[in-house]
């Protein structure tokens, strides 16, 4: 457990030196710690020294893991990070209490489709591909307004954020320009949906292990941060 207390410790320190430069508060940063891969006991380790979100990129690891956490976790929060298929959506409202990754108007359906037989609103990030390499899922930055135009008649999603990976490189100058897109297209979205009901601009996911300085002064107040916790 000493390893894992003096990882969290390390991070949360360095996110308050980072804040503190730059003038914003701790406390309104999030930090999701990404259990792909950790263990059921380096997990609760993480949890007993204070962590309180998990993420993971699969529905099917969250079946295994999270059910074993809520002895000792009640008030966890659970958030899926990786891509989500449709076939998956269903399996996914069990487990997960935000889903960061919806990149599609028919996944934004599907998971209405099953919310509305269970009664519940799911909280949802939009993905959005700002760096624009194939590789990653999410929404073109200029589609980015029609698709949350189409997704606000869904009565049961509550849209709370953006979330990004930013560029894979080594250049950052680029990962800069990544993040910075999404805290732009954030504002582009604040200002059109304004006081919307179901449209809440309250996370800018952005930034993991190797990023997260640059994602925090780019505005992000959730950061996903899995290897530097775990490993």
């Amino acid at each position: 457990m000493a390893m894992i207390r003096e990882h969290l410790a390390s991070i949360q320190k360095n996110i308050s030196l980072i804040c503190q430069r730059l003038g914003r508060n701790p406390a309104e940063i999030t930090l999701v710690g990404v259990t792909k891969y950790a263990t059921v006991e380096k997990i609760k380790e993480a949890l007993a020294c204070g962590l309180t979100d998990v993420g993971e990129n699969k529905v099917q690891e969250a079946e295994k893991k999270f059910p074993q956490l809520d002895s000792i976790a009640p008030k966890l929060r659970t958030h899926m990070i990786g891509h989500l298929q449709t076939n998956k959506v269903k399996d996914a409202l069990k487990y997960f209490d935000l889903i960061q990754s919806v990149d599609s108007l028919k996944l934004a359906q599907e998971i209405d489709k099953q919310a509305t037989k269970i009664n519940r609103i799911v909280n949802i990030l939009v993905q959005v591909n700002t760096s624009g390499e194939d590789q990653k899922y999410g929404v073109e930055k200029t589609q980015v307004l029609g698709l949350l135009e189409q997704m606000a008649v869904l009565k049961h999603l509550r849209i709370l954020g953006l979330m990004t990976m930013a560029a894979f490189t080594e250049d950052r100058e680029a990962v800069h320009t990544s993040f910075r897109s999404l805290r732009e297209i954030r504002d582009q979205v604040a200002k059109k949906f304004g006081g919307h009901e179901r449209i809440k601009m309250q996370y800018l996911s952005m930034g993991m292990t190797d990023d997260y300085e640059i994602a925090l002064e780019e505005g992000s107040n959730m950061v996903r941060i899995g290897r530097a916790i775990f490993q």
